[in-house]
């Protein structure tokens, strides 16, 4: 009588051990080669699939085996360890059996005694439905043991990009902590992207420059959606999110949930189109200069390979815009720095400005104690709310989309709230400097902007102006931001300066 052996384990490591009896490649043969020479048939082949589960039946091996069987009249009976080898659903055991029976193969396990009667028959069916309630079960606890480990914090899958996987302790216990390798870089691309001046090319490129490459391909940038996972991911906040649930997490943070809402905010808006593209003609005008008539931005072309000019988007979109004239970017470079030229701010004005912020900055101080406080209990208060959320969640006593409906708002006041506390957590001094900074930018700026390169007129354009306003080729008004309206415009009240949120910091490069 001639056989075939088939061989499985689920798990790449039960495909290397020897040992575990009932498991292990090495354990399965060693058994049905027993078998058959006790039975004294003629072993024709083995095959065997390594790390398969069977909860499909599409293996490479069985496949090759049923396709053997098929084709190979001389094979009498196919020899298994135990029927869950075979199949650990009953579905498919029944289409695998059912190819056997056609070919007229018998189906021997070495464990199971399967007779070819009715009550034999039965018995087969009975081992199969153990199988797969086995393997449903072993599913579930398995799907179990992660929501645990999730609800405590845990995080069972592979680290996200600028984290890695250890474990430590007397009970090897796997855990996620910062790479230090990557997690600097991790944190430098979100502020970056937060700035809205990178794509995600540009972060990419980034990336690559510092060693941080496609895994399959070290010459290679990463992908795309690498990029997009890490930007949207919250778990870099300290939070770990499984099945649309989000539970505290007990990794390092990385990154700020304010950052980390502000970055989302970028990408979801340049997800549908809307952002400023930044790969053509990536001047650093673009994104600063708008139509004075219909309030849309200019962009740049160039003609002929040459001839670089801004035109008016309005004028393509149909938006009846009469603003056709195209300007070229030399008369418009020129036309900016006659206006930085114009805004610059004198020594003695800017002398007066720094003895009100002298007074003003002393009254900040007791003011700022009051509303720190209101917000640490503010903060504390959306904690015991979260808190209670997730309680009454495993308790069963609210239903999925209201936790996640006010596990969002909860993240967003609390948000709200920390960047509030960071703002006033400031010290003062450190805000007169970045005053005095300020200060000095503006009585500079002329010439500070004349002398810069490409790349810090960029970061000048964005520190000073929401747009410089055009018509008909020429600049006829602008919009300051709100740290340098107060300092360059003379009609503005002046006796605000530090307001509720204070004066941020400007861009460091300036």
């Amino acid at each position: 009588m001639n056989c075939l052996i088939y061989l499985r384990v689920s798990t790449k490591e039960q495909a290397q051990t020897n040992e575990s009896e009932g498991y292990s490649i090495a354990a399965q043969r060693k058994a049905c080669t027993k078998l058959v020479q006790e039975k004294g048939w003629t072993l024709i082949d083995e095959y065997t699939d390594r790390g398969e589960s069977a909860r499909s039946a599409h293996r490479p091996m069985l496949q090759e085996m049923l396709k053997r069987v098929k084709e190979d009249k001389l094979i009498d009976a196919v020899v298994v360890h135990k029927i869950d080898r075979l199949a650990r659903n009953l579905k498919d055991h029944v289409e695998i059996t059912a190819t056997l029976q056609k070919a007229k193969v018998g189906l021997v396990s070495v464990v199971e005694n399967i007779e070819d009667t009715a009550s034999g028959k039965l018995v087969e069916g009975i081992h199969a439905i153990v199988a797969e309630f086995y393997s449903s079960n072993l599913a579930a606890e398995v799907q179990k043991g992660m929501l645990e480990k999730m609800k405590q914090g845990g995080w069972p899958h592979q680290a996200p990009l600028g984290y890695k996987n250890i474990r430590e302790g007397t009970r090897n216990v796997a855990i996620v902590v910062p790479d230090p390798e990557t997690a600097p870089h991790v944190k430098e691309a979100f502020n970056l992207y937060a700035t809205g001046d990178f794509s995600l090319d540009d972060i990419n490129d980034f990336f690559f420059d510092r060693g941080m490459t496609n895994k399959k391909n070290s010459k290679k940038t990463m992908a795309h959606v690498t990029i997009s996972n890490m930007l949207t991911n919250p778990f870099y906040t300290g939070v770990v999110r499984y099945k649309g649930i989000e539970y505290p997490g007990q990794h390092e943070v990385l990154i700020s949930r304010q950052l980390f809402q502000k970055v989302k905010s970028i990408y979801e808006i340049r997800n549908h189109g809307v952002a400023v593209r930044t790969r053509k003609n990536n001047h650093y005008l673009k994104g600063t200069l708008y139509c004075a008539d219909c309030g849309s931005r200019f962009s740049i072309d160039t003609a002929k390979g040459k001839y670089t000019y801004f035109f008016c988007l309005g004028t393509k979109r149909g938006r009846g815009c009469t603003h056709t004239k195209h300007v070229a970017a030399a008369d418009m470079e020129a036309q900016v720095e006659e206006l930085y030229e114009n805004v610059q701010l004198s020594k003695a004005n800017a002398d007066k400005l720094s003895k009100r912020f002298d007074e003003e900055l002393i009254s900040k101080q007791s003011t700022n104690a009051m509303e720190k406080d209101l917000l640490a209990r503010r903060i504390s208060k959306l904690a015991q709310e979260q808190d209670k959320l997730m309680k009454a969640y495993y308790a069963e006593a609210i239903p999925l989309n209201l936790l996640k409906k006010e596990q969002n708002r909860i993240a967003d006041e609390m948000a709200v709230s920390q960047n509030r506390m960071e703002i006033i957590d400031m010290q003062l001094g450190e805000l007169r400097e970045t005053l005095d900074l300020a200060l000095e930018i503006a009585t500079q700026c002329g010439f500070g902007y004349k002398t810069a390169s490409d790349n810090v007129r960029k970061f000048y354009n964005k520190a000073f102006f929401e747009k410089i306003l055009i018509k008909n080729g020429k600049i006829v008004d602008k919009e300051f931001t709100d740290l340098f309206h107060d300092l360059l415009t003379e009609g503005s009240d002046k006796r605000s300066l530090v307001g509720d949120g204070g004066l941020e910091p400007p861009t460091p490069c300036l």
